[in-house]
């Protein structure tokens, strides 16, 4: 292949290191309305009274919403496909507050300070109310999170009335006698706390009401279309009637495939026809938004003593927040992602609950439940190894699942992996024989390894359907139009190069268009790791099919069939005659033929191929104090054909990053009352290039048959490996295991001093 493979640099890689590109803000007019949001001081509580009064008076300010001026019809922000198995839980405002930064009124005014100064004019009469902030009480409590019906598109087990709006039960084979008939049986408790996206940009949303009276929203997203039909259904207001324009993102991780903003700034402009925008600070951002969903996770697995696992149990427990964006697609991960991997087993298990509380929404967050997942069963599988005595890397090659396998638990055949050959690779590049499990430096310090493995999907199998179009242009060269959303991933690229590779041509004859509702066929948006596997299979399609007609035509205009004719990305020609690609683009758009040729393809994929990586750490820890370095970290990679390897090498190293940081740093906490008291980045601490070590990354290819070339996706499985492994580094450094994150050095510390 002369394109796909090839480290091709990003095609807006130099715009955006001279600033060049646009983000949301800078498209928004001068005139625009500044949409401010009053928030409630209360983790739980009614609004008695709202007074507006005085905050209409201030000069400058346009309007002021509370819940009695909008519309009172219920939804849901999760950016999924529609049906959404997301609960209809919200409105736009409500006169019930559900925690600490919820939305209580809506200010437009002609600038920043104005709104400020009128939303701080609002007096609000609340009724407090007990709020449930303690997750693992929340069944039990006497405070109802939402005290009427919920509607939701499909049966999730919601019980409402326990605070309920999950519940997971799959079971294969007899558990409890299989777990009888095991030699050694671990059982642990695992907590993985919230974790913040903390995007550089932060969310914002920009509208205005077009010359037909449409409402047009700019917004840094990274769902469009669902984008476009939540609006729909929370404004009341047919979707043709809006169009939503994507441009450059700083960035997302999950956060913004939930629709945060952009109905804020929507409801002013039809409220006053005028152009509007919002854009959330920092602490918004952190306190006003979504989180990873913190989770209790008991495990238990059931082995031979010669190392074969027989049974994985697991029962969790899920934190939603106040809505329910997510909650029972992230929690189904938790098993569904995890448990396939090992392939012995007689029995599999995977139960539990989603649970509202008054704390700020969970949602969609790069790993999204087979992260929290991984770090439970990973760590319990490391236990097993030490309880057995066995090498964990040698344990786990006894029960990997292999290519052609069907895994026991949920059925997935696997057409391409090779786990095997990942954890050979990470375990020479860490120089794990040498290094296992650790050696004390002497001066107060040990070195230390661990490792875990991990999977993730590769679209939403039998739900998601991208499209892709691609024209050939007058002057020879195409145009690409797909709704995927480039977040920094360099996906427009990826896309870029498919299409060259089946075209034979070269990059600089390619021009994306990407997310404009009204410009871009239909795509769920860039999550999931669908980008790569979904939307580029559309775009393989859409380009054979142009390949297709330009050779068909070019037959034509040679006299001869289709058949005879050969194809080099500049000319349909024989032996004796040709014709350039050029001369056919002139002839069927400006020419006689008058017939412009597109290519144009949607694909779903009845199947999701987990990529795998095998992950490798060492750390030094400083036995006196608990504090944790990151010396090295390696991750083998199998994402089956590697599209662009520089690309997907530097997806990888920033899910590291992510991942190190849930393990080591990040943290939310609340007060008593309910507030979240690290809602800067002064408190909250995400790791920097010094606590990150030396990052190793490489691949082991294999060949995926249902994506395009071969390809997997790599976007979410990176940022799985980093907590479990780690963890593991802690226990053989020191002798003490952590199984509440963040692993911070008083943890260890405390542990170590029992």
């Amino acid at each position: 292949m002369k394109i796909i493979g090839k480290s091709i640099g990003k095609i807006d890689g130099m715009a955006i290191a001279t600033g060049k590109p646009v983000y949301t803000d800078d498209l928004a007019s001068k005139d625009a309305l500044f949409v401010k949001i009053l928030r409630s001081p209360y983790a739980y509580a009614k609004i008695k009274n709202i007074d507006t009064k005085r905050a209409l008076l201030v000069d400058g300010v346009e309007c002021v919403l509370t819940y009695k001026d909008v519309p009172d019809t219920r939804f849901t922000l999760a950016g999924q496909s529609y049906p959404e198995p997301s609960p209809y839980d919200r409105l736009i405002l409500e006169d019930t507050v559900r925690y600490v930064g919820d939305e209580v009124a809506i200010v437009a005014a002609k600038d920043e300070k104005t709104a400020v100064k009128a939303m701080n004019m609002i007096k609000v009469e609340y009724e407090v109310l007990e709020p449930v902030l303690d997750f693992e009480k929340a069944t039990e409590a006497n405070t109802l999170v939402h005290d009427e019906e919920r509607h939701c598109n499909f049966d999730i087990g919601m019980i409402r009335e326990k605070n309920i709006v999950s519940t997971h039960n799959y079971t294969k084979g007899d558990v409890e006698k299989t777990l009888n008939e095991c030699d050694v049986v671990i059982e642990e408790t695992y907590y993985t706390q919230s974790q913040l996206h903390s995007m550089m940009e932060t969310y914002r949303s920009y509208n205005y009401l077009d010359h037909m009276g449409r409402l047009v929203v700019v917004s840094s997203t990274q769902i469009p279309f669902h984008v476009r039909r939540h609006l729909s259904r929370a404004l009341n207001i047919p979707s043709s009637k809006i169009r939503v324009i994507k441009p450059r993102i700083g960035g997302g991780f999950g956060g913004k495939q939930t629709a945060c903003v952009e109905i804020f700034s929507a409801i002013v402009t039809l409220k006053t026809g005028k152009p509007a925008k919002v854009l959330y600070d920092r602490k918004e951002t952190q306190n006003c938004s979504t989180s990873r969903h913190a989770m209790k996770l008991n495990v238990k697995i059931g082995a031979t003593k010669e190392g074969i696992i027989k049974v994985i149990d697991i029962d969790a427990l899920s934190d939603t927040g106040a809505y329910g964006e997510h909650a029972s697609t992230t929690f189904g991960l938790v098993g569904e992602k995890t448990m396939p991997m090992y392939n012995k087993l007689e029995a599999s298990r995977f139960k539990g609950h989603v649970v509202y509380t008054n704390k700020m929404p969970a949602g969609a967050f790069r790993g999204y439940g087979a992260t929290q997942g991984c770090f439970a069963v990973e760590s319990a599988i490391n236990k097993l190894a030490k309880e057995i005595n066995m090498d964990p890397t040698e344990l786990r090659l006894k029960n990997i699942v292999n290519e052609g396998e069907t895994s026991f638990a949920y059925d997935k055949t696997l057409n391409s992996v090779d786990l095997k050959a990942c954890i050979e690779k990470g375990k020479n590049l860490i120089k794990w024989n040498e290094k296992y499990p650790s050696k004390d430096l002497g001066n107060g310090k040990v070195r230390s390894v661990g490792m875990a493995l991990t999977m993730q999907g590769s679209g939403i199998a039998g739900i998601d359907t991208a499209s892709a179009e691609i024209r050939l242009n007058d002057d020879g060269n195409y145009t690409l139009l797909v709704g995927s959303t480039d977040m920094g991933t360099g996906s427009d690229t990826i896309l870029s190069q498919m299409a060259c590779e089946i075209l034979e041509t070269t990059m600089d004859k390619i021009t994306v268009i990407a997310a404009d509702t009204d410009v871009v066929p239909y795509d769920p948006g860039s999550y999931a790791s669908s980008t790569t596997y979904v939307t580029g299979m559309a775009v393989v399609k859409a380009a054979n099919e142009l390949r297709n007609k330009i050779m068909s035509l070019g037959a034509t205009r040679l006299g001869i069939d289709k058949e005879d004719v050969e194809f080099d990305g500049e000319k349909v020609f024989t032996e004796s005659k040709s014709i350039s690609v050029f001369d056919i683009a002139v002839d069927c758009t400006v020419g006689p033929e008058k017939n412009q040729l597109v290519g144009y393809a949607s694909h779903g994929s009845p199947v999701s191929p987990p990529p795998f990586i095998a992950g490798f750490v060492e750390i030094e820890i400083d036995k006196e104090t608990g504090k944790v370095d990151i010396i090295d970290y390696v991750a083998v990679v199998d994402c089956g054909t590697v599209i662009n390897k520089n690309l997907a090498k530097v997806q990888v190293e920033g899910g590291i990053v992510q991942g190190i940081g849930l393990g080591l740093f990040e943290e939310i906490r609340y007060t008593d009352k309910g507030k979240m008291d690290t809602n800067t980045f002064m408190q909250y601490k995400i790791p920097a290039r010094c606590d990150v070590g030396n990052i190793i990354v490489d691949f082991v290819e294999t060949h995926e048959p249902t994506g395009p070339f071969g390809a997997k996706s790599v976007g979410e499985v990176v940022v799985n490996t980093p907590a479990p492994a780690i963890q593991d580094a802690i226990y053989n450094g020191v002798g003490v295991r952590i199984n509440d994150l963040p692993m911070t050095p008083e943890k260890i510390f405390m542990a170590m001093n029992k």
